[in-house]
């Protein structure tokens, strides 16, 4: 469903994640450009306070997507912190791209680590209001992150590789392209960190045009 821009919530959950019938086995879904996805009951948890990790979706819901492993919200614009929070909870997700949402922020990628801590892919590039304060807390629920893309993530600085190295030991392919408060020096002491990463992709860091390959 890629690039369907009339895609709307209501029609979405109602087609996806209704009571009855829905289509539990769905395994991959994209709505990457799906620009008029936007906040609104029918794409969340109607329950209010819940502390069920794994809550059932009171009507029409995408939770109701129980064996979900890949999801592709990129560019998907008008998602907010509050929306992803109550939507990303699939415990089994292994694939998920929230590249180009400008409006995540520390708040919403806590609650994507929370809801959807079995990521092995995880694609957050040109997220610009991401920080070092919001990875001090979500990387110790991604210990099978594998691949992680972080380019353009103007706000990211070395507290962030050092979380992730860290927590993330199975991490084997990471870019950090574009990242201008990350140097070179930051990048190696990354890579002797987790010397089984098998590529990081640093174009243009610290003014760098290189590519580190093992």
């Amino acid at each position: 469903m890629a690039e369907c821009c009339l895609v709307r919530g209501r029609e979405l959950a109602q087609a996806l994640g209704s009571v009855h019938g829905a289509p539990s086995q769905l395994a991959s879904l994209s709505l990457a450009h799906c620009s008029s996805l936007k906040p609104r009951p029918e794409l969340e948890h109607q329950a209010s306070g819940t502390k069920d990790p794994c809550p059932e979706p009171q009507g029409p819901s995408l939770l109701m997507l129980r064996a979900l492993q890949e999801l592709d919200l990129t560019a998907c614009s008008k998602l907010t912190d509050a929306s992803l929070a109550k939507v990303l909870q699939f415990p089994q997700l292994r694939q998920l791209s929230l590249s180009l949402l400008p409006e995540l922020t520390d708040k919403g990628l806590v609650a994507v680590a929370r809801g959807c801590p079995s990521l092995e892919h995880l694609a957050l590039s040109h997220c610009s209001r991401v920080s070092d304060k919001g990875w001090a807390q979500a990387a110790s629920s991604w210990p099978r992150l594998q691949h992680l893309n972080l380019s353009s993530c103007s706000q990211l600085t070395e507290q962030t590789l050092d979380a992730i190295g860290q927590a993330c030991r199975q991490l084997r392919v990471l870019d950090v392209t574009m990242c201008p408060g990350i140097n070179m020096a930051a990048v190696r002491h990354f890579q002797a960190q987790l010397p089984q990463v098998s590529c990081v992709q640093s174009r243009f860091v610290g003014g760098a045009d290189l590519t580190l390959t093992l």
